[in-house]
C-alpha cells in the first residue's frame, strides 16, 4: 500500500494535552488491559493528563511501575493483577471495588482476547470459547454492573473497545473473537438505552487494525498497515470527549 493509500485508511490522530487535562485530570479512570498495547498507551496518556487511576491487567510488575510514574505525577493510582478469565478472581475484585472506589468517570474495557482457530479445529477446545468469551464479553459485563454506583455518582461513562471486522461479513477462523466481539457490542448498544437515565453513557469504538502484541502474532497482520497503540488511544480518548455513541473509521460503511 503507497504512503499516500495509508494515509487514506489511517488518517493521523492525535487529541491535545489541554483538551486531555480538562476532561480527565482529578478523576477516577478504571483501565483494564493497562499493560499492554492500546492499554499502557492510554495508561500513559492518561497519566499525563492527570487522571487517578485504577489499573487492571495479569502484569504486576508493569502494573507496579505504571502507578509508581502516576503517583510521581501527582495522581492517585491503584491496581488488580487479576485473569479477568477468571471469574472467581473476577467476582472478588468486583466485589472490592464497589467498596473502595469513589465516584468513577471513565470505565475502558479495553482487555481483549484473539483467537484464530477454525471451528472443525476446535473440536475438544471449548475452552478456546469460554476463555475469549469471558475475557471480552463477561468482565466488560461483570465490571460495568459492579461500578454503576460508582460510575452515576460521578456521571461517568463506559468505553469498550470492539472490532470493525464484526460489522462486516464474517470469515472462516474467528468464530470465537466474533461471537465475544458481537455479544458485547449487543450488551453496549442496550446499556447504551438503559444506563442513560441513570446519567451514565456508552460508547462503542469499532477499531481498525492496531499494531499490538496480540495482533502482530499473526503474520499476516503483522506487516500490514495500520495504527500504533498511541494513535488508538487517542480514538479512545476522543471518543471519550466526545457525544457520540461510537468510533467507526470513516471507510466502516
Amino acid at each position: 500500500m503507497t504512503n499516500l493509500w495509508k494515509y487514506l485508511v489511517y488518517p493521523p490522530v492525535s487529541v491535545s494535552d489541554e483538551k486531555l487535562r480538562r476532561s480527565f485530570a482529578s478523576k477516577w479512570v478504571v483501565v483494564t488491559g493497562a499493560t499492554s498495547g492500546i492499554g499502557e498507551a492510554l495508561t500513559l496518556r492518561l497519566i499525563h493528563a492527570k487522571a487517578n487511576l485504577y489499573l487492571i491487567s495479569r502484569n504486576e510488575q508493569k502494573l507496579q511501575l505504571l502507578c509508581q510514574k502516576a503517583k510521581e505525577n501527582g495522581c492517585e493510582a491503584s491496581y488488580a493483577a487479576i485473569d479477568l478469565r477468571q471469574r472467581d478472581e473476577l467476582d472478588t475484585m468486583c466485589a472490592q471495588l464497589r467498596d473502595s472506589l469513589p465516584a468513577v468517570s471513565y470505565l475502558f474495557c479495553n482487555a481483549g482476547k484473539s483467537i484464530h482457530r477454525t471451528i472443525s479445529d476446535s473440536i475438544g477446545r471449548m475452552h478456546d470459547y469460554d476463555r475469549t468469551m469471558d475475557l471480552n464479553f463477561r468482565s466488560t459485563v461483570a465490571l460495568s454492573l459492579a461500578l454503576m454506583p460508582s460510575l452515576k455518582m460521578a456521571g461517568g461513562r463506559i468505553v469498550y473497545t470492539s472490532s470493525v471486522s464484526s460489522r462486516y461479513p464474517f470469515v472462516p477462523g474467528w468464530s470465537a473473537y466474533h461471537a465475544s466481539k458481537c455479544a458485547a457490542n449487543s450488551w453496549c448498544r442496550t446499556a447504551r438505552r438503559e444506563y442513560k437515565r441513570l446519567g451514565v453513557k456508552v460508547q462503542l469504538a469499532y477499531m481498525p487494525l492496531v499494531h499490538t502484541p496480540m495482533s502482530d502474532v499473526n503474520e499476516n497482520y503483522r506487516n500490514m498497515p495500520a495504527y500504533s497503540a498511541d494513535e488508538a488511544a487517542c480514538i479512545l480518548l476522543r471518543l471519550a470527549t466526545s457525544g457520540k455513541f461510537f468510533y467507526k473509521p470513516w471507510w466502516a460503511i
